[in-house]
């Protein structure tokens, strides 16, 4: 259902509040580059500092700004089952097209609970789910054989697997339906990824290098492995800078770099150091992005 390139959008701030006219302009971008879909309120979207009031703004202009043109999967999550199942709610009411749920952290339930808890915001909310499991920011992993009861849960449709453990993706990937889509969260391992059945990413990379990254996906799966793999190398330097600093800190340094978007992010995360600011600097010169 959700395949090929999702950008997992930030959200940009001017003056404390959501730049709505520059978050409406990276949507037009996104879709001008060719993208598969946007997934606001994610990691990457600083949703952990968001406002509620805040969150569903962010969804509904996203959702407004698309216009249908390619599907939205908001981020609804939380470690609060109830607060997941409200704002999946809202998202479905807004016109997104699915959520994407990260794996409930800091309470670490068991792998019991993790299965308990999607059932349940699948059953009170009717609604295209994307599981999303990311063990470095949530203290617990979905193991597979955890994932693969997931995916019987008629409406938990993929997973971004963010384990950075290549053999328990494939090991997802054994266990789960067919029809199971699963997206990497880490742009780095995209490539690797698709050439062991995954369906695509949802990116932070695309962010700033949407057609690039649609590039390599869209080479993979249409046969062209060659090509796939120079846009992959090509791009990983850039993949290593994004990362340098906790996510979406180097990102939202690079857009500002751009003009793209002011360069507010919200604490407790600080703006990227300077080191660091220099080395994302001379990448996109090397690069020559935007390209």
């Amino acid at each position: 259902m959700f395949e090929g390139v999702l950008t997992a959008l930030v959200t940009p701030l001017r003056n404390d509040a959501i730049d709505e006219g520059a978050l409406r302009e990276m949507v037009e971008r996104q879709i001008d580059a060719g993208v598969d879909g946007l997934v606001p309120c994610g990691s990457t979207g600083e949703s952990a500092t968001l406002s509620y009031a805040e969150h569903r703004r962010v969804v509904e202009i996203v959702v407004q700004a698309t216009r249908g043109r390619v599907p939205v999967v908001a981020g609804t999550g939380s470690n609060n089952t109830q607060e997941a199942i409200e704002l999946t709610r809202h998202a479905k009411q807004a016109g997104a097209d699915g959520a994407l749920l990260i794996s409930p952290y800091y309470n670490k339930p068991t792998q019991e609970g993790l299965v308990a808890h999607f059932r349940e915001i699948g059953r009170a909310c009717a609604f295209p789910l994307i599981a999303y499991n990311i063990p470095s920011r949530t203290g617990s992993n979905i193991l597979p054989a955890t994932m693969a009861r997931i995916a019987e849960i008629e409406q938990v449709v993929g997973v971004k697997e963010s384990s950075g453990d290549l053999v328990q993706v494939a090991e997802v990937i054994a266990r789960c339906p067919e029809d199971f889509c699963v997206l990497s969260g880490d742009d780095a391992l995209t490539l690797p990824m698709l050439s062991i059945g995954g369906r695509g990413v949802i990116s932070v990379t695309s962010n700033l290098a949407p057609a690039e990254m649609v590039g390599m996906v869209r080479a993979f799966r249409g046969g062209d492995v060659g090509h796939a793999r120079r846009v992959h190398y090509r791009l990983l330097p850039l993949f290593d800078v994004l990362f340098c600093e906790t996510n979406p800190i180097p990102i939202k340094a690079a857009l500002a770099a751009l003009g793209w978007i002011g360069p507010e992010i919200r604490l407790p995360l600080l703006p990227l150091t300077e080191a660091n600011r220099e080395r994302l600097q001379v990448v996109l010169k090397e690069l020559g992005l935007p390209a």
